[in-house]
């Protein structure tokens, strides 16, 4: 199934404050995440939203709607899960 991203307004200020190599790095993951959700997945227990993705460091945290993934926020690991 091939998912269209949309992102909350936090997720485009979180994309927005990182460096050219680090926002490519995301961009290149979350068009593999269009594809069938393929990349480094996992679903949250008692978190919302409920799915992240890892790349690197970085954390997207997004959730699901029918045919759209919804990014919530993109934030550094250390601050992903408070």
């Amino acid at each position: 199934m091939r998912y269209t991203i949309e992102f909350r307004p936090k997720a485009l200020g979180d994309i927005k404050r990182l460096s050219p190599d680090v926002s490519r790095r995301i961009e290149q993951k979350l068009e593999l995440l269009c594809q069938d959700m393929t990349g480094d997945v996992k679903r949250l227990v008692n978190f919302s939203p409920g799915y992240r993705l890892r790349v690197g460091d970085w954390r997207v945290l997004f959730q699901p709607h029918g045919s759209r993934l919804v990014v919530h926020r993109i934030v550094h690991r250390s601050k992903a899960y408070e």
